[in-house]
């Protein structure tokens, strides 16, 4: 593998990890923060990339963002108040509405499965038009998404240090100890939500943008890609503040990114991926847990050994 090959394929997992890690910090949020699982990342994802394309189509690359994003609310507040208000469990609720929008998606990109976006003006063509003659040419799709990333960390370092951001923290660590604080869990959980499904939504927007075309199937798996990311990342800068945890949600969606790309070079079948995709979580979640038992482990085989 030569060095340009390497870096091309550094160039692409960085671009795509960039994207989706807009993903693994909505995970980060709900997941991590608010100790709630949402299974509907995968409906919510493609439902921002509908929205944010035929917004887009229609001739408005900005208000496709601004679109996407209220399409990422609108579907954590529905998760959110299945939860808190009709006693649905937060698994079950994620897969309601990750079922759900499936429809909903069909209907947003008008009956078809697929819509493209090869003549469509999107923020990364517009960039790419700024770029024209600078050293910087060919990598607007990684600078709009290291712009997007960097302007959701620091909402996210401002926003969980605020008295709001402090209560969905609380809301995760101790709902009973909320509830008795005069705090409304119901209310932190269903922000926590809309704002981590807004990043989601607007992760799908860009993806769709950056590809020029928006599948039904855009989604399928996300949610998996993103709790390795989040695992990995957790791994990695997973005990220190905000910013230095958020910074290990990106690391570990490049690196999730980087091992796909890796993989796909080597002509690994396509219906091979998903299953490349579970070993890496598994080798995520049980990482750590292997590290702290392998003093144990070790003490056996070395008594294992001297009984023989």
């Amino acid at each position: 593998m030569t060095i340009a090959t390497m870096l091309s394929l550094g160039e692409t997992a960085l671009k795509l990890g960039l994207i989706c890690s807009l993903t693994v910090l909505a995970l980060f949020l709900s997941y991590s923060m608010l100790n709630v699982c949402d299974l509907s990342t995968d409906g919510c994802f493609t439902f921002g990339a509908a929205v944010g394309a035929v917004v887009a189509v229609s001739g408005h690359p900005f208000l496709s963002i601004v679109a996407a994003m209220a399409a990422g609310v609108l579907s954590g507040f529905v998760t959110a108040i299945l939860q808190t208000k009709l006693g649905v469990d937060s698994l079950l609720a994620g897969i309601i509405v990750n079922t759900a929008l499936y429809s909903v998606n069909i209907a947003v990109m008008g009956g078809s499965s697929l819509i493209n976006m090869n003549r469509t003006t999107t923020v990364f063509s517009m960039m790419k038009d700024a770029l024209a003659g600078t050293p910087l040419k060919g990598r607007e799709d990684i600078i709009i998404a290291a712009i997007a990333v960097i302007l959701v960390i620091i909402f996210l370092v401002f926003f969980l240090k605020t008295r709001l951001g402090l209560a969905i923290r609380a809301t995760g660590n101790n709902s009973d100890m909320v509830k008795s604080s005069s705090i409304n869990p119901v209310f932190t959980t269903v922000i926590g939500l809309c704002v981590a499904n807004a990043f989601t939504a607007l992760s799908g927007c860009l993806l769709s943008q950056s590809q020029k075309s928006v599948d039904i199937n855009i989604g399928q798996g996300m949610v998996t890609i993103a709790l390795a990311s989040l695992l990995i990342g957790g791994t990695l800068l997973g005990h220190g503040g905000i910013f230095a945890r958020a910074v290990g949600m990106v690391l570990g969606s490049f690196i999730f990114r980087l091992v796909y790309t890796i993989a796909l070079r080597f002509n690994m079948p396509a219906f091979m991926l998903k299953l490349v995709s579970s070993v890496i979580v598994v080798l995520a979640i049980s990482g750590p847990y292997l590290k702290k038992q392998w003093p144990q482990i070790r003490r056996r085989m070395t008594h294992q050994k001297g009984g023989r």
